[in-house]
């Protein structure tokens, strides 16, 4: 007979608490092989395929594209029994199945009275009771007092444009019920929109995320929130985003942050690019200047260990890390993504060369895992592939420092006396003055410039 089992959204990530569906792969009625993949859904980290647990018939798809749903809610029903014979008997002695409930459809108690079946256990045999009414007198307030509000009529996202006039007040709207599921509402309340006064287009009336969307659209929808101007468009901040702004927060208002500058003549630098690009153990590979700002940086910490550390605040201590996991910010479609190279300091330069190109082509193809994220113990931003100088980046949460890498320019520079041409950029470091002071920032900053400026010190350092 049919077996059903529900899928519940998994913990994706260190802590993560929801997710939101991007991308459905199946849809209701497919029969799907185990560990094939069924959703695509976006956290705060990262957009991850899920494969089935399950061999079977997909049943039901509780939730749409575009919804967010907690950690732990069902999100998919199969049959793992879909060629099993299902027993002969009347269709009214089985209790409908409620959704999210792991099991078959249980039996119908021995009563004409329906019995709600409970998670974990079966249907109470026997007629239910209710109990006793307290009687009128007994109440604080005497009965004539008590008067029903009649409910308000609900308005379609057209009325609501249509009354722009009209107020609501709280007293006018407080006693409606509202069927919407929770990722509407949460929908409904970043977009501030009152879901009391929308009339709702799905089953029974329940609001949709279309309905919300439209009465958002709306011009002249009466609202709490900050009015919007014509043309103003509203972003959802969820996601990638919303990590992200949570993590600078915590990061520029826990760890101190202290930035410091140099400007630097890269030519040999370029020169050395431009020589292994010619060499056989990088053919294939991408070879660029942030893979030589890669090694000095590693170089540098190696002189430096300190700036590849942590502050641990419930322990008091700083935590030095002795593996090195290079993080390399990531501008993508669904925002800023800091991908971490582990062992970085391990690696050869072709090798390092090869992970720092699939770290980028992984990234920017939005397949970027959880895992790739976390760890990280210090980052590079490059900020020249967009053409800017400079910046004052902040620091990645847990990490002691934070190079940005400026576009390279041809520049006027006194070199061996005389004016010349020459590549220049400018680097900056951010690190957190509980676990670096000054001297330890500019030390450390002063090696990478030595080493961009002069690559023989590469060979001396190493």
């Amino acid at each position: 007979m049919p077996t059903y089992s529900d899928f519940r959204l998994p913990d994706l990530g260190e802590g993560l608490t929801e997710g939101e569906i991007l991308t459905w792969l199946v849809a209701e009625g497919d029969r799907v092989a185990l560990n094939q993949p069924l959703v695509e859904v976006e956290t705060a980290k990262a957009a991850v395929e899920i494969p089935s647990p399950y061999a079977g018939v997909v049943r039901t798809l509780h939730h749409a594209a575009g919804e967010t749903v907690d950690v732990g809610s069902p999100i998919i029903t199969f049959d793992t029994d879909p060629d099993g014979e299902i027993p002969s008997t009347q269709g009214d002695d089985l209790v409908p199945r409620e959704p999210g409930i792991v099991g078959s459809p249980a039996p119908k108690a021995a009563t004409e009275e329906k019995i709600s079946v409970l998670v974990g256990s079966g249907p109470k045999v026997g007629k239910l009771t209710r109990r006793a009414r307290k009687p009128a007198a007994a109440l604080d307030a005497p009965v004539e007092q008590v008067s029903e509000r009649p409910e308000p009529a609900r308005l379609s996202a057209a009325a609501v444009a249509a009354n722009a006039q009209h107020v609501i007040s709280d007293s006018d709207t407080a006693e409606v019920h509202v069927l919407a599921k929770p990722p509407v509402r949460k929908l409904a309340r970043d977009l501030g929109v009152d879901l009391r006064r929308i009339h709702g287009t799905g089953p029974n009336g329940t609001v949709s995320r279309g309905d919300v969307e439209s009465a958002a659209s709306s011009p002249a929808r009466s609202t709490t929130a900050v009015t919007a101007s014509a043309g103003d468009q509203r972003i959802p901040v969820k996601g990638v985003r919303k990590a992200t702004a949570e993590a600078m927060v915590a990061s520029a208002f826990t760890a101190p942050h202290v930035t410091e500058f140099v400007t630097v003549d890269v030519t040999p630098t370029m020169e050395l690019v431009a020589r292994l690009r010619e060499l056989p153990d990088f053919a294939g590979v991408k070879v660029s200047p942030l893979l030589v700002v890669a090694r000095a940086l590693l170089l540098a910490v190696r002189r430096h260990p300190m700036l590849n550390s942590s502050w641990d605040e419930a322990a008091q201590e700083i935590v030095v890390h002795g593996a090195v996991n290079l993080g390399i910010a990531a501008a993508t479609p669904r925002g800023l993504i800091v991908p971490n190279v582990k062992g970085a300091e391990a690696l050869a330069l072709p090798d390092l060369a090869r992970a720092l190109e699939e770290l980028t082509t992984t990234a920017r193809s939005g397949k970027t895992t959880p895992a790739d994220m976390q760890h990280g113990t210090i980052t590079i931003t490059n900020v020249g592939v967009f053409g800017v100088d400079n910046g004052t980046p902040i620091l990645n949460p847990g990490e002691a420092a934070i190079l940005c890498f400026g576009a390279v320019r041809d520049m006027p520079w006194v070199h061996e006396g005389e004016l010349a041409i020459r590549k220049v950029t400018q680097l900056s470091l951010s690190f957190d003055h509980r676990i670096v002071d000054g001297q330890l920032g500019s030390q450390f900053l002063a090696d990478l410039a030595a080493l961009l400026a002069d690559p023989t010190l590469f060979a001396a350092w190493g």
